[in-house]
């Protein structure tokens, strides 16, 4: 266990919990996933609480929330937006407000508006019912030309979490694009991909134990979700409760385990 003692309140419960999922508006997405498949497909893996985390987008949001409205589980608003650096980071909110505020931050300053229509069909806009509302014409793998710091700034300013996505990949991370996180980076957690295992991770890169660990599937097939997910000790499933959790405030705190390998994409 990491971070906190899992029975030292009886208010809290354990959530399982897949932070990172892309829907069929992120141009590497499967256009299988829809909100409602996503939310179908996490209730049968046991998820609580799941993330829609497109690139650079968030106009699929509301649809998976509105999907997810009589079932158990949670739907946060969330992204993975790309840096000037061209690194990933997952931003996580509770409220659509805050999420439209960072959307906006984002469209200014991501280049490539007005897109061909072979490239924004890759980017589908879709209601809770799974029918296509449109499409995105923004070049959502495009880099934004903010700093990683920035964004980590303007998601706390929001009060929103800020996870560097998958440290240990060869690509679009944090270190892989700057060799190192630099210090003065106010980072909420760092997320282990589900190609690698935790003891793998700390081998070929022990300064990641300086921070607190989480593993999301990353999924951009159906088939991927929940298939990588961490555990949160906490008394419901908000954004400030899952910041206690990773600080390992209050016997909040997070399940730890030896990961396995995953299939994720």
């Amino acid at each position: 266990m990491q971070n906190g003692n899992f029975g030292q309140e009886i208010m809290l419960r354990t959530y399982s919990a897949d932070l990172h999922i892309h829907t069929c508006l992120s141009p590497c997405g499967d256009l299988d996933m829809s909100p409602r498949n996503i939310v179908k497909k996490s209730l049968e893996r046991g998820l609580d609480i799941i993330a829609i985390t497109d690139h650079n987008a968030s106009e699929n949001i509301q649809a998976a929330m509105e999907a997810a409205q009589e079932t158990a589980l949670t739907v946060l608003a969330g992204m993975e937006v790309t840096s000037e650096e061209e690194a990933h980071l997952l931003v996580l909110f509770d409220e659509l407000s805050s999420m439209k505020q960072y959307q906006l931050l984002i469209y200014d300053n991501l280049p490539g508006f007005g897109l061909d229509s072979a490239t924004i069909e890759n980017q589908v806009i879709v209601n809770a019912k799974d029918e296509v509302e449109g499409f995105n014409d923004h070049l959502l793998l495009g880099a934004t030309s903010l700093s990683f710091q920035k964004l980590v700034d303007k998601t706390h300013e929001l009060n929103g979490l800020a996870i560097a996505s998958h440290v240990d990949k060869e690509s679009f991370s944090i270190i892989a694009q700057l060799g190192f996180i630099p210090a003065e980076l106010d980072l909420d957690g760092l997320e282990i991909s589900p190609f690698m295992t935790l003891t793998q991770a700390l081998q070929v890169f022990p300064d990641v134990n300086r921070y607190p660990l989480v593993t999301f599937s990353d999924a951009h097939f159906i088939g991927d979700i929940g298939k990588q997910s961490t555990q949160f000790l906490v008394k419901q499933p908000t954004i400030n409760e899952l910041r206690m959790a990773l600080r390992g405030e209050k016997g909040r705190g997070l399940g730890i385990r030896d990961w396995g390998l995953g299939t994720g994409n």
